[in-house]
């Protein structure tokens, strides 16, 4: 959702020419999968696009060539590290950081992972991300 949400939010705000947003997991067991279907139909109910969206694996790459690396909660983040530190890199914290570092009302907590509870757990995660990706496009104004 975050994907879907932070893209058209980057478009908006006219900063896609020089924003682009990629998604992905640390794991590779929904590569080339479109998203949950109860997340796809909030989403598209709530005006989104979520129909292109496909799963994919992070990259070892992306770790140098990206200017903010955001994990959804402290698992990944520390997945996205280790991957560096595999690589015998050291990640610089302020550009791997937590997606919900940058929202206004929880600053530095985690998404919590709606797929094994009810339709109101997407509804929160995409509030969110709403708010959390708001927050990010004032934060990428005044940088980009």
């Amino acid at each position: 959702m975050a994907d879907v949400v932070l893209s058209e939010r980057v478009a908006a705000a006219g900063l896609d020419d020089r924003v682009e947003v990629v998604s992905s997991g640390t794991g590779d067991w929904h590569v080339g999968d479109p998203m949950d279907r109860r997340a796809a139909a909030l989403l598209t109910r709530e005006g989104y696009d979520a129909s292109a969206h496909r799963a994919q694996q992070v990259q070892r790459s992306w770790l140098d060539d990206c200017d903010l690396l955001l994990a959804m909660d402290r698992a990944n983040l520390r997945d996205l590290r280790a991957l560096g530190a595999k690589a015998g890199s050291v990640v610089d914290p302020e550009r791997v950081r937590l997606f919900r570092d940058f929202d206004p009302l929880e600053p530095g907590t985690e998404v919590p992972d709606p797929y094994y509870g009810g339709d109101a757990g997407f509804r929160d995660v995409l509030a969110m991300v709403e708010r959390t990706s708001d927050a990010l496009i004032d934060a990428l104004v005044r940088v980009v």
